[in-house]
């Protein structure tokens, strides 16, 4: 408003019929509307007769004050909100002039350039810029001066763009194309970040979370989660302790007999169970007089058969007399008598062994239930340590009384005898089809991925396939004329001129990336009309290289053609317009292009939709014309080499 106070001020005492008035009384006017919070549109004319001469001047300059007033406090809210004070609003010329100069006063010091260009926010709206003398910024009555990005003409007065991309003096990153704008420039970026990403306004490559978007595969039974460029999908049922999860989310039992070492204690059998499993004690049968001991581990006397003892020994000593007085007299009377053996076992059952008894002629002897062995005393069991007999095809493990097999990692016991080990073929599991990016070999115990034969080299995780960089690497075959372009699983030699009438735009290197572009802008000799009629202006080729896609869901933006055209924008008296199309290339109608409006500006976006099985090559003729409301137009043609690899990777 003090601004504004200012200028109607110096335009109000201009004139030779109008009554003086102070500089003091006007800035106070103003302060005081300020205060109320009235806008600009709220100042009224000091003094001012409608009879006076002039009066009617001095109305439009104030209502053309007002305006300038509202574009600069348009600059100043940008300015507050963080917003580029190159904006894209569609206010007029000499509104965004305003607007930015206000937007760029009062910013950081260590911007002196733009800092400079706050100096003219005083001098915007005097006299002489009102009465067109100066296109910009008039710094005196003679004098004129254009703001950042613009140049002074010979005339003097009106001011043209500087096309910094031009003049090499633009701060675009490597992989970014500069696009000269109105008192400015753009970065673009070339090439498609690839699937799984979205190119920011700050040309940045950003992760797409498919999850959150809604554009995931995973099915009922599973949650998605998001990652750098893909997804996973994660089983919504968890499996309880003792299951583990296949890959189609079911829940299986473990066998923790078989997994886990010795689950349960010393003279104990593990068996396995749904979720869980059990140890019961080893089924061993003790004589009688006999029983196991706490640990399970041998067959032990009762407490009584202490005192059983002397009376054992006695009945044993009286058995002997018996025995040796009846061989006496069997070998007396051999042919009339013979020798009736005594049941040891059947008269002192459960006395005499631990596990069983057998009865011999004249005596007994002990034995043992399988998985013992009979002690050194003769009576008690010492378990038999089966392992040592190499039962197992594999790993054995001892336990009271038997034994139990187990596999190594990549085998499982056999379900038919349980000692036999079988390999696990890894390739045939349901998750096999993800193990290797390319094949999967089964090995005993194992398995192993493997490569394409050329043109990649395995991962460092050994199951994805990585690409190999000949141009890189040096082991491409190209010519010194030639540039050397990688593409997945192997390169191409590429050589390109120029045609007749036209200049090639810097210089080619030895090794072309994805973001490179070979230019050819027209060139014509004087005089020749044929050439100068030609509509096409430039000629360019780019270059991409795409997998098959293994799953195709949604078109996939692959190239981007950045244009300085403004959509619903005028240039002085003609309106522009931009129209994109695919002249030649398309091979199974698998691309297409469409029109987009970015930051206010069309863009070009070539789109795959349409999955391509490789090895396939072709090249998008695009076409991209610029039109005019009368008629006329120019045409830029550009040529994107397309290579399909033959696989997903």
């Amino acid at each position: 408003t003090s601004l504004t106070a200012i200028i109607l001020y110096e335009l109000y005492n201009m004139h030779p019929n109008m009554k003086q008035i102070s500089l003091d009384d006007c800035c106070k006017d103003g302060q005081k509307h300020a205060n109320a919070d009235e806008d600009c549109a709220s100042i009224p004319l000091i003094s001012a007769s409608p009879t006076f001469p002039g009066a009617t001047f001095l109305l439009i300059l104030l209502s053309f004050t007002q305006i300038c007033c509202d574009c600069c406090l348009l600059g100043k809210a940008a300015q507050e909100l963080n917003i580029p004070c190159d904006h894209n609003l569609f206010i007029g010329y000499q509104c965004s002039l305003v607007s930015r100069a206000c937007c760029m006063d009062g910013v950081p010091d260590n911007q002196t350039a733009e800092l400079e260009q706050s100096k003219y926010v005083k001098t915007l709206i005097n006299f002489c810029c009102f009465s067109e003398k100066c296109a910009h910024v008039c710094v005196g009555n003679d004098t004129c001066a254009c703001l950042k990005g613009y140049k002074l003409k010979p005339d003097g007065r009106r001011c043209e763009d500087i096309n910094e991309c031009l003049l090499g003096s633009s701060n675009c990153r490597g992989g970014e194309r500069c696009i000269n704008t109105e008192g400015s420039f753009r970065c673009i970026r070339e090439v498609s970040c690839g699937t799984g990403y979205e190119l920011t306004e700050n040309n940045d490559c950003k992760d797409i979370d498919e999850c959150e978007n809604g554009i995931h595969n995973c099915g009922e039974q599973f949650v998605c989660q998001n990652s750098q460029g893909s997804f996973r999908c994660i089983p919504k049922n968890t499996c309880s302790e003792g299951f583990i999860q296949d890959a189609l989310g079911n829940c299986i039992d473990i066998n923790e007999c078989v997994t886990e070492k010795s689950p349960c204690h010393r003279g104990q059998i593990c068996i396995n169970t749904v979720g869980s499993y059990s140890c019961q004690r080893n089924s061993v049968n003790c004589g009688r007089g006999y029983h196991l001991n706490d640990d399970g581990t041998r067959c032990i006397g009762r407490t009584e058969n202490v005192k059983l003892d002397t009376t054992l020994t006695a009945s044993l000593t009286c058995i002997d007399l018996q025995i040796r007085l009846g061989v006496i007299f069997t070998l007396t009377l051999f042919i009339i008598i013979f020798l009736l053996d005594i049941n040891e076992c059947r008269h002192y059952p459960g006395r005499l062994c631990a596990h069983k008894c057998d009865n011999t002629p004249g005596s007994y002897k002990c034995t043992c239930t399988t998985g013992f062995k009979l002690a050194a005393d003769g009576r008690n069991c010492d378990d038999l340590n089966e392992c040592e007999s190499n039962p197992c095809s594999q790993e054995c493990a001892n336990v009271y009384g038997s034994y139990q097999c187990y596999c190594r990692r990549g085998y499982q016991l056999s379900d038919i005898d349980a000692v036999t080990c079988e390999d696990i073929d890894e390739c045939a599991l349901p998750t096999g089809g993800h193990i290797c990016s390319y094949r999967c070999h089964n090995t005993p115990g194992s398995f192993h991925c493997s490569c394409p034969a050329s043109g990649y080299t395995l991962a460092v995780n050994g199951r994805g396939c990585q690409d190999i960089d000949e141009c890189v690497a040096g082991t491409h075959t190209c010519t010194e004329n030639e540039s050397c372009f990688n593409i997945q699983g192997s390169f191409r030699c590429l050589s390109f001129d120029c045609p007749k009438n036209y200049r090639r735009v810097g210089q080619t290197s030895q090794r072309l990336e994805r973001s490179d572009t070979i230019r050819c802008i027209k060139l014509c000799q004087p005089n020749d009309i044929t050439c100068a009629l030609d509509p096409i202006v430039s000629l360019s080729h780019t270059f991409i290289s795409l997998p098959s896609f293994r799953e195709f869901t949604r078109p996939e933006e692959i190239v981007f053609l950045r244009t300085t055209v403004r959509a619903y924008g005028s240039y002085h008296l003609d309106t522009y317009d931009v129209r994109f199309e695919i002249l030649e290339g398309n091979i199974e109608n698998a691309f297409d292009i469409i029109k987009r409006l970015e930051n206010g500006l069309y863009v070009g976006v070539v789109r795959q939709i349409r999955s391509l099985t490789g090895p396939r090559e072709t090249v998008l003729k695009l076409s991209m014309r610029n039109l005019t409301s009368n008629g006329e137009s120019t045409q830029s043609i550009i040529n994107v080499h397309v290579y399909v690899s033959e696989f997903w990777f």
